[in-house]
């Protein structure tokens, strides 16, 4: 990537039905996102045109092709680039929609396509309508998937952080009955390893982890469960301790998330969705950013979804994409002057 006097960071406007384009404009007007960086929004330009026509664009920008946008040398920024060129989507604000979903994924697969070229230095995401994304023929439950899928990763998780509290999970997007027979050490053993590198990015120290127990009392010797604490979480723990990373475990996971063990740890590895979500939205809830882990490139996103119900009303809340944005940059700076192991 071309130097400059501030990284380029890619912003995905969403689903163009949700409440993703009115928080991407209200995040290319707020000016401590100015000062940090120059924004890049990839999205529609009918979309916008529409927003600024029912009064939601506190600031207009200037809209160019994707063609003219990969010829330029430098941002232009803050600008919106139409990925579309000019296509116009037929849709009701709040509503599922096929051609919604179809739009975002092309959004988000050109953002991208430069990041990896080095265009960008980050992708920061809106929110995606799971629905209409399947509805559109593209089957991935959801970012962190299609980022894996995009980028030919080999590990990759999902992390979410905030100043009260990181988790990341080594299971996601599967159901309870399913959770155990995606457990595996090597795979606990890579969550805690990418977990480590990404939080010694945000700190630039060397990070405490803790990692979660699967069953109630970590098992209580065996009396819960079958084993997982002692066969699978507990080695991958040893082998993370044997490279150089602080990581303990596996801790009780209804004691994890006080006051007193949050103060211990500087993020916390949970074994499947909800475990970790739960504590997290009811300390962060407005303020959270959903971070891809293992990736060639730099990945944030707000931590809510589209919001239906509050589309396009002026009423969505930008807090967790500023967030988003500005943990994007701390990555970005503190990947290129940290070493990893």
């Amino acid at each position: 990537m071309e130097l400059q006097t501030k990284p380029v960071v890619a912003i995905t406007m969403g689903d163009p039905a949700g409440v993703g384009p009115e928080i991407c404009a209200k995040a290319v007007a707020e000016s401590s996102i100015l000062d940090l960086c120059s924004p890049v929004i990839f999205g529609s330009a009918t979309v916008w045109d529409q927003l600024r026509s029912r009064g939601l664009v506190p600031r207009d920008i200037p809209t160019i092709s994707l063609v003219e946008w990969r010829r330029s040398l430098h941002p232009l920024g803050p600008v919106l680039i139409d990925v579309l060129e000019g296509e116009v989507i037929s849709f009701e604000p709040g509503t599922v929609n096929p051609a919604c979903g179809r739009a975002a994924f092309e959004f988000i697969q050109c953002a991208i396509n430069d990041a990896l070229a080095g265009k960008v230095a980050a992708v920061v995401t809106g929110p995606i309508n799971k629905k209409a994304l399947n509805a559109a023929g593209i089957n991935y439950p959801g970012h962190t998937e299609i980022f894996t899928s995009l980028t030919r990763a080999k590990r990759t998780c999902m992390m979410q952080w905030s100043e009260e509290l990181t988790v990341t999970m080594v299971t996601t997007h599967v159901g309870y009955a399913d959770v155990v027979k995606h457990l595996s050490e090597e795979r606990i053993f890579d969550v805690i390893c990418l977990t480590a590198d990404a939080m010694r990015w945000m700190l630039r120290r060397e990070p405490r982890i803790g990692v979660c127990a699967l069953n109630p009392h970590a098992g209580e010797n065996g009396l819960f469960g079958y084993g997982e604490e002692e066969q699978l979480i507990k080695p991958a723990i040893a082998r993370a301790r044997q490279i150089g990373i602080t990581a303990e475990g596996p801790l009780v996971p209804d004691a994890a998330f006080t006051p007193f063990m949050r103060c211990n740890y500087d993020a916390f590895v949970t074994m499947y969705h909800d475990q970790g979500h739960i504590p997290f939205k009811m300390l962060a809830f407005d303020v959270g950013v959903n971070i891809t882990l293992g990736l060639p490139i730099i990945r944030t996103s707000v931590d809510h979804g589209t919001a239906f119900d509050i589309a396009w009303r002026g009423l969505a809340k930008p807090t967790s994409l500023f967030q988003a944005i500005k943990v994007a940059v701390r990555m970005y700076l503190g990947r290129a002057t940290t070493v990893i192991r």
